[in-house]
Formats: C-alpha cells, structure tokens, sequence
C-alpha cells in the first residue's frame, strides 16, 4: 500500500444496496460490485470524452506536487509500466505480476534481502528502445536520493541496484523489506533512464511528457481545459480500442452532470457528493454505473500532533470524545441509510490489516469533562474551556467551495461547541491547502481523504516520524499530521520487513491501536467509487479500487 492525499471535494459514505435499489424506470443500470460489466461488443476507432473533476498539479509522478490522484488515474495508469498491478484473487485484492515482467520476481531473503526482476524482453519504450535494467537503477536511485520526493518509502532501504544484463536488475536490500512489491509498482512505476537520467526531470515531465511505456499516450495537456490520450504504437500488450481519449477538466458537479446527461461527456467518475447521488437516484437515462464500496478512500478529522492545542492526547481525546460520528454521518446520509463511521486507519482495499480500535470514540461529554479537568481547564461563563488564559479555541481547514464539506465543518462547530470548544472555520484553495499549508504544518484541525493506492499495508508511509514534511526532506512526506507516537516507528518499521503475513497483520493491528489510543487522528467514513457511462461506450468497465476505473481503458471502446 502506498497512500496519497486526494486533492478535491471528497465526500459521500454510502451503501451499494441502497444506490441499486435506488433505480427508477429508464435511469442508469447498476452492476452491484467492481467486477467487470458484461462487456458490449465494441469496434476499433472513435473516441470519447470522459469529465475529470480535479486537475493535477504536476506530471512528475515522484515529485512532492504529484498529490491528486487525478493524476495517477488520468496520466500515470495509462502510460508508465510496472511490475505489479492489483488484481482480485479469491476474494481478495493483492499484487500480480504484469506483462512488463518476463517471470515473477524471485525473492532471495538473504541476509541481506534481493530481489531479481526479469524484464519482458518485448517490453520497449513508445520510442522503440528497450526498457531495461537501468530503467530500474534509474527510478530506485532518483526516489531514494532525489531532493524533490514525495514518498520514499521502501527505496530508502535499498543499498544498490545491479544490473547484469540489459534485461535483469538485483535490487538489494539493507533490511527485509515485506512489501517490496509495491517498489516499481505503486507510484512512479518505472521511468526511462535513456531520457531523464542525468537531466531535470521536473522539468521534463511535469508539464506532461510525449513519451510512454503504456497502452497510452499523452498527445496534449491544455491546462484548465482537458488532458487527450492516444495510443501508444510500440506498446507490447493489447492495443487501445479507442483512436482518442479527452480527459475534460469539469470540477462543477453539476455541470459535469448536465453535460453527461446531454451526451457532451460519455462518462464520469464523481466524487459522491450529496448532489450527484442524487442525480443518480433520480435516473439517468441511456446510462450504466457500478458502485463500488471496497474503496482505498478514508476520510478524516486530521489533528496536527504538533502544533497546539492538538500536541496534547488529552486534548485529541476530549474533542474525540465531544464529537459524534454516528451523528455526523446520520446527518448527511441519514436519508440513504448511511450511519456507520470508520473505525481504523486501513482502508477496505487493506482492511484485513486493520481492527476496529477507534470505537472508543463516541460521543460522552462527562468523559470530556474529565479530561479537560484532570489536563487544568476550567470553563468559562460562556461554556468555553480555558486554561492559564487561553482559551479552547482552534481553526478546522479544507478547501474551499465543498459544500459537503463545508456543511461538515457546521456539525463539527456545533457538536464541539456544546463540548465547550470554540472551533472557527479557515478554508483555502486545494492547491495553497496541499502545497503549502498542509507540508508546513501551517494548520489545527482539518478534513481530508487518505487513499490507498496499493493492495498492501505501508502505514509508515503515513504515519511514521520520518514521513514527517519538513526543512530537512524538502517538505516532502505524507505525514501532515505530524504524527510522533512512542513505539509506533519501532512497530511500523518492524510491519515493514516482516515477511510472515500473520506477523505483518498482528503488527498492522498494534500501529492501529496505538494511533487509536493517542486519538491521533479521528476517522470519519470510507468514501465508495461510482462510474457512469451513456450506453454508446462498451467494453468489460470496471473499477479498481487503487488504480481507479481507467485501468482498463485500452479494452474501452464504441458499441458496434
């Protein structure tokens, strides 16, 4: 598993079964899971527009500015190779080799610990040179020691990469490393050495690049406007259907939404925003979806463990306490049957990893009033607790314009306040929320969403002291919250190299109730994925819970 932070507006919990009972006569046809829809036969040529709600910051998949997940289901999944993919294998998500590898990788677990990578000798970059060992090196190295990283977790365990041949790299490890299968897999995948090694490569990619190692490639990036794919001619798998894909940039639900219903977008993969849901509800005619709710998406109160008032436990207890998440999810989805918040840091795509430890946290204001007592606060008249003259008074952030999340903002505000917290409201735009303020530690309290992006639990990736942003790693790292817990580095880090799945579960479980038990962060609900599609589109359309629903994009194409 690996996470990145999901830029946009995040929102709904909600049921399958409700959503597929929710059919009304002529509206959109529902497949109640993520397996593949019965695939309409489809013809070679044409092309679609897909909406795409976010635009990504950066093509740099390694950089600290590739944060939107936009990004990797849009560019990244469509053009750059990798070694494993995930895949559903008897009910359960976990890694598979891809067709970039000649065999499956062979494990030596040493002291020290290689793996041996055989590359697929058809395997060529979209300007015909063979992908090779170095391509390997390349990535390993620019990961582990690169200055502008957003996630090196794993590469920093690496000690060197071999290259016997033009078609075998060694990987050699200073430590077991468990998931090792999600280097060269999850994230970066593997990027050409012939083009970027020894060069900017921010440079290079960060506008978009002509290359690929895909089905995919990207033909053009008109900023604020649209991303267009078309196929790579040296790709060695199965050829895209499609002659043309325009990915347009629609962040405006509604507007995504009319123009899907007019037949301007053949497809769309909303956020479930109260108002999508129910357009959904309310029936779209000449349209399919699936819902999938084994999503990689978990949204959160986040608390900065490191800037008052919330580097107190005590204080991250006692407004965990004041607040109720049944309440707050019954409130917002209550109509669609929707009432259950989460209850661990793992998401379903990792959720056999994770136990149920953040139900300790309901609602009990005596349990406030003792926390806040035994930790020196006394209420005011005004019902807001103080100590030494400072008040209980914090800011709670998220970016601006999401409505659901706005009203989000009003129950916590309401739910706290009658706990005797003073919480004021400081939105920004998603871009200054995930590029500056949230590296710099510049916040109090926010909500954001965690997606899981590899079948694998990582949560060091997330929760370790050394994925802390700051001056020292370039404010790269996906520990905004600046979560610092005795014992948890020492249990992730044992989570990491332990090769035994029963041991890697069990310790899964202790990183989750130590996070639990400080109340380092709160959760809120697991946010399903929805695909829609108007009937002139066919193929096997399906969603992949860390790859997103383009994953099989190349098998897309017009009904016959």
């Amino acid at each position: 598993m690996s996470t990145r932070i999901r830029l946009g507006v995040i929102g709904l919990t909600t049921a399958l079964a409700l959503l597929a009972a929710a059919c009304t006569s002529g509206g959109a046809g529902r497949t109640s899971s993520a397996v593949p829809s019965t695939a309409a036969p489809v013809r070679q040529g044409g092309s679609i527009v897909i909406g795409a709600e976010q635009e990504p910051d950066c093509a740099d998949w390694i950089a600290s500015c590739a944060t939107s997940i936009w990004g990797t289901y849009i560019m990244d999944v469509p053009t750059i190779p990798r070694v494993f993919e995930p895949r559903k294998v008897s009910g359960t998500w976990a890694p598979v080799a891809t067709n970039l590898m000649a065999s499956e990788p062979e494990v030596a677990a040493g002291p020290p610990q290689k793996v041996t990578y055989r590359i697929n000798p058809a395997a060529v970059w979209s300007d015909g040179k063979p992908l090779t060992s170095a391509d390997f090196r390349y990535t390993a190295l620019a990961i582990r020691d690169g200055k502008d990283v957003l996630n090196r977790t794993g590469y920093s365990h690496i000690t060197k990469v071999d290259t016997p041949d033009e078609k075998t790299a060694v990987v050699t490890f200073d430590t077991p490393y468990a998931n090792w299968k999600g280097l060269f897999s999850d994230g970066s995948g593997v990027l050409p050495s012939h083009l970027l090694d020894g060069k900017d490569r921010s440079a290079l990619m960060k506008d978009g690049y002509t290359w690929s190692g895909g089905p995919w490639k990207i033909e053009s990036w008109t900023k604020g406007v649209s991303v267009v794919l078309v196929p790579n001619p040296s790709y060695w798998g199965d050829k895209p259907k499609l002659d043309k894909v325009t990915f347009q940039f629609t962040a405006d639900t509604a507007a995504a939404f009319q123009a899907f219903k007019t037949g301007q977008l053949d497809a769309l993969y909303p956020t479930p925003q109260l108002d999508s849901i129910d357009q959904i509800m309310s029936g779209l005619p000449n349209a399919s979806s699936i819902v999938d709710p084994e999503s990689g998406n978990l949204e959160a109160v986040w608390f900065n463990n490191a800037k008052p008032p919330f580097d107190s436990a005590t204080f991250r207890k006692a407004v965990s306490h004041g607040l109720d998440r049944k309440a707050i999810v019954t409130r917002l989805y209550g109509a669609l049957g929707v009432t259950q918040p989460a209850q661990s840091a793992h998401t379903p795509l990792v959720g056999r990893y994770g136990g149920t430890d953040f139900e300790q946290y309901t609602l009990d204001l005596a349990k406030v009033d003792s926390l806040m007592q035994a930790d020196g606060w006394v209420k005011g008249a005004d019902g807001i607790w103080a100590k030494a003259g400072t008040r209980a008074s914090f800011t709670v952030s998220t970016m601006t314009g999401n409505k659901r999340r706005e009203l989000t903002e009003q129950i916590l505000q309401e739910q706290l306040r009658a706990a005797g917290f003073e919480v004021t409201v400081d939105n920004t735009s998603a871009t200054d929320l995930f590029a500056a303020k949230l590296p710099k530690g510049d916040f109090q309290m926010g909500l954001w969403t965690l997606v899981d992006t590899f079948p694998q639990p990582a949560l060091e990736g997330s929760f370790s002291s050394g994925a802390i942003p700051s001056d020292h790693n370039g404010f790269s790292g996906l520990n905004m919250s600046r979560i610092d817990l005795p014992g948890l580095d020492k249990v992730l880090g044992t989570a990491a190299s332990a090769l035994d799945e029963n041991e890697r579960i069990e310790l899964s479980h202790q990183a989750d109730k130590l996070l639990a038990d400080s109340a380092a962060l709160l959760p809120l609900d697991v946010i399903p994925n929805i695909l829609l599609w108007n009937n002139r589109v066919g193929g096997p359309l399906a969603i992949d819970p860390a790859r997103g629903p383009f994953w099989n994009l190349a098998q897309w194409g017009l009904v016959n």
